[in-house]
């Protein structure tokens, strides 16, 4: 059984004790599992994507990025790999000067223009109602 400390002895717990305590009927795996949803449930219902909303356009970077491709890929035929590409390309973004990449914010703004009134448009029309026939759709419905 359990000794009585002194003042001189430091406490130690019997070994017995430690055996009689009630034990749980879960054991770590259950526990483990059961907080933590599983990983397709923790996923949200995508909402219904509108096939005539107008996508937004890409950044001045990607503009950049095509070009750069078509040029490192002359220039180093053997590199295969997106993740040198693209590190490459990073890397020269960022030490290029603003005169060096005002074309491609150029073509971005056009773009962003072109997009912002369709956008502007495809709104007038769903105020109108003109996309109203396509929201009844059951093969969109889930």
């Amino acid at each position: 059984m359990a000794k009585i400390a002194s003042a001189e002895t430091p406490t130690k717990t019997d070994h017995r004790q430690l055996t009689m305590r009630p034990r749980s009927t879960v054991t770590m795996k259950e526990v483990s599992t059961a907080k933590r949803p599983k990983f397709g449930a923790a996923k949200k219902k995508l909402s219904k994507l509108d096939a005539n909303k107008p996508k937004k356009p890409p950044t001045a970077f990607f503009y950049f990025l095509e070009d750069f491709r078509k040029e490192f890929r002359e220039q180093n035929p053997d590199v295969k790999s997106m993740r040198e590409i693209g590190k490459a390309c990073g890397e020269k973004w960022k030490i290029m000067a603003y005169e060096e990449k005002v074309q491609y914010y150029d073509v971005a703004t056009e773009k962003r223009a072109k997009f912002e009134k369709a956008l502007v448009d495809y709104v007038k029309k769903k105020e109108n109602g003109e996309y109203d026939k396509f929201d009844d759709d059951p093969e969109y419905d889930e």
